[in-house]
């Protein structure tokens, strides 16, 4: 337990690990409602949800189709377990997102957020494996740095030291490879050529550890919560694919905060063809906020290897839940519908445009990167040298802070103690309009600006 008796310091200062904290208990506000992109507190005050939450609630606040279809499945049945009962909800929900995930993507199975379709997945590829006759396959190699949820199966495949520095003992430590960055990248080289340092990276660590024994490789194919929207070099994609398959290994793409339509595709995995992966995560996006819900995607061969062996070892009391799936189905059938996709494309151009306006008039804003309505901007203390500021100062959440103040909600992040930069993640829900994208801009602005006065006025930036 905390005690937050004592003030904001009661809270240990947030490094980087999935939930940070930098409000009191008491200062913090008390929701009353929500509407579209925006929030109100108890006491009347209106922010915006410029992140969508953690870049959950991609079709915004009270959204009525999928109220209406919230109530009509609690009417009928709230909860039944699937070792019992089959479920309309559960067969709509699977077709709908097998079908938009296109061929070799066949089959969904439903759990309650993205830790857990991490660990489903994993799971999964492993009883494959074993069933196939390649029990000798147990290794899941994952990118440094990288975010793949908080349970102990998926923070052993994060690229995060500090959760291994506290949650190490309790797990067997996966391999990792560099991730290819596309700012902080060595000296001599540049994003593309870094980006083939690390597909080789890859091969290397796959024959260092044995062919035999490699599972997966796992990645996000637009970087979250450790890379800070960073999208890799369009080769990297093609260049991994390729390595798996020479190897036998299984391609899994996290798209837990990627897919379902935010950066402008159903999957991210579409803006690259050649990059096509083997299984995908999906949670966030697909029920947005209204309930918790994640899901892998898999190919036919799998589940019917599976199923012909006995069935996939594995469930938790919540799986293809069929109230959280005729929500998922009401939450994605609006998003179609509404061809937000489209609008994510539209209204990310234009939120790249207004960032990189900013960028141009500040001193600490680095980079500008992203796809969609998935964007973020590093924090740096001088833009030629990509120099951080102090990590004492916590930037990323005092600029949270300031912009909290102005009615602005933004989503702060430092990963890895802040070894590989910090920023802040821009992701408004798909549903956002160009005024929007200019509202949240313009208090954006405000934001960096009192910012930068403050750290003059500290004397850590030039007066």
């Amino acid at each position: 337990m905390v005690d937050v008796s004592t003030g904001r310091d009661a809270w240990p200062a947030p490094h980087g690990g999935p939930i940070q904290v930098f409000f009191t208990k008491a200062s913090r506000p008390v929701i009353q409602r929500a509407s579209g992109i925006y929030m109100w507190d108890r006491d009347g005050r209106r922010y915006i949800d410029a992140s969508s939450g953690p870049v959950a609630s991609n079709l915004g606040h009270g959204n009525a189709r999928v109220l209406e279809a919230m109530r009509r499945q609690a009417e009928q049945a709230a909860f039944a377990f699937p070792g019992v009962f089959e479920s309309e909800a559960n067969r709509a929900l699977s077709d709908l997102l097998t079908g938009l995930a296109g061929p070799g993507l066949d089959r969904a199975f439903f759990v309650s957020g993205g830790s857990e379709a991490t660990e489903a997945c994993i799971k999964l590829a492993r009883q494959y494996a074993v069933v196939r006759g390649e029990a000798s396959r147990w290794k899941v190699i994952s990118l440094n740095p990288s975010y793949h949820g908080a349970t102990l199966g998926a923070l052993a495949v994060s690229g995060d030291c500090q959760a291994e520095e506290t949650f190490g003992r309790l797990m067997t430590r996966m391999p990792k490879v560099p991730a290819p960055l596309t700012y902080r990248f060595p000296d001599g080289q540049d994003a593309l050529g870094y980006s083939q340092i690390c597909a080789d990276a890859l091969e290397e660590e796959i024959r260092r550890q044995g062919p035999e024994t490699v599972l997966a490789f796992i990645m996000e194919p637009v970087g979250g919560l450790a890379r800070g929207a960073a999208v890799a070099p369009d080769p990297y994609y093609g260049a991994v694919r390729e390595i798996c398959r020479r190897h036998g290994v299984l391609l899994i793409y996290d798209e837990v905060m990627s897919g379902a339509g935010r950066t402008g595709k159903f999957l991210a995995a579409d803006h690259w063809p050649e990059g096509r992966p083997d299984l995908v995560l999906l949670a966030k996006g697909i029920a947005a906020g209204y309930t918790p819900m994640g899901a892998v995607l898999v190919p036919d061969e799998i589940v019917e290897t599976l199923a012909a062996a006995g069935g996939f070892n594995h469930g938790h009391t919540y799986f293809a839940n069929p109230l959280s799936c005729a929500i998922g189905h009401a939450v994605v059938t609006e998003m179609l519908e509404r061809d937000l996709m489209t609008n994510a494309i539209r209204m990310g151009a234009r939120l790249r445009q207004r960032l990189e306006e900013i960028q141009a008039h500040s001193a600490i804003i680095g980079d500008v990167r992203g796809k969609g309505l998935l964007m973020a901007f590093e924090i740096v203390a001088d833009r030629s040298t990509k120099a951080m500021l102090p990590l004492s100062l916590m930037a990323p959440y005092r600029l949270a802070e300031l912009a909290m103040e102005r009615g602005l909600l933004i989503y702060a992040r430092r990963t890895s103690k802040g070894v590989f930069g910090e920023w802040v993640m821009i992701a408004p829900p798909l549903i956002t309009t160009e005024a929007e994208i200019d509202e949240i801009s313009d208090l954006l602005a405000k934001t960096v600006t009192a910012y930068e006065v403050e750290l003059s006025r500290a004397g850590v930036l030039p007066a």
